[in-house]
């Protein structure tokens, strides 16, 4: 691959099932794992870190703002501090299953409004920094946002993410909801081989947009998720073959 595919995994919660990990899992090299704030807990933790490793997949923390009935895709007033131990008891936790299973933690990856805040919010994107700082590994973010400013800045490994099922609007932002409907695997095949060969696609209005992809994301919850990984997966590593 000459790029990272990543997902957000382990998203169940108890006897409700979220995503088909172990069918996306074998076309991913980063699994974000999450920490039980959005969605998650114990077992499904064990578990998504017990597939990864079966795979040989790279684990990372997806953490989020507390908020398990709205799936982290709801804002919150948080200030710099309080959000930091946030982030940290969720990393801790993920952290827990990782020694237990001999893996170390890849990376870092906020998830839902929490990346958004992060993205143009500074005390929130200061936050991730401070805890990010005690693991020292990279954290995933939007290029040319507060994501890469302030974490270049202090000197943490930032990875510039591209996501191919979802949409951009013209200034470049995410467009965030709370539910993501079904994505035309090929096109968002196509779309994942533009950022990465081009540097370049289109808006939702279809503005030119300049982009970087250093890992390309796809969400275990769309309802094609799995032939979203398998195409992304199949036309990605088409580049590096060429």
């Amino acid at each position: 691959m000459p790029v990272d595919i990543n997902c957000d995994m382990g998203e169940s919660f108890g006897l409700y099932k979220m995503g088909d990990d172990a069918a996306i899992m074998p076309f991913i090299t980063q699994a974000n794992v999450a920490c039980g704030f959005h969605g998650s807990d114990p077992n499904h933790m064990r578990a998504t870190v017990e597939l990864a490793r079966r795979h040989g997949v790279k684990v990372g923390a997806h953490f989020s703002l507390p908020d398990l009935p709205g799936f982290g895709r709801r804002e919150m007033k948080i200030d710099r501090a309080e959000m930091a131990n946030i982030v940290l008891y969720q990393i801790g936790a993920l952290k827990g299953f990782l020694d237990a299973e001999g893996l170390t933690l890849s990376h870092l990856k906020p998830h839902g409004a929490l990346y958004g805040m992060a993205a143009r919010m500074e005390h929130i994107a200061e936050a991730i920094a401070d805890a990010a700082e005690v693991y020292g590994v990279p954290v995933l973010g939007l290029a040319g946002t507060l994501h890469e400013e302030i974490y270049t800045a202090r000197g943490i490994g930032f990875l510039a993410e591209f996501f191919a099922d979802l949409d951009y609007d013209d200034d470049g932002r995410l467009i965030i909801t709370r539910e993501h409907d079904a994505v035309d695997p090929d096109h968002a095949a196509r779309r994942a081989v533009a950022a990465v060969r081009d540097g370049r696609i289109e808006s939702v209005n279809g503005t030119p947009l300049t982009v970087r992809a250093e890992t390309i994301c796809v969400h275990s919850d769309t309802p094609n998720a799995v032939e979203i990984a398998r195409a992304v997966h199949a036309a990605v590593g088409e580049i590096a073959a060429a």
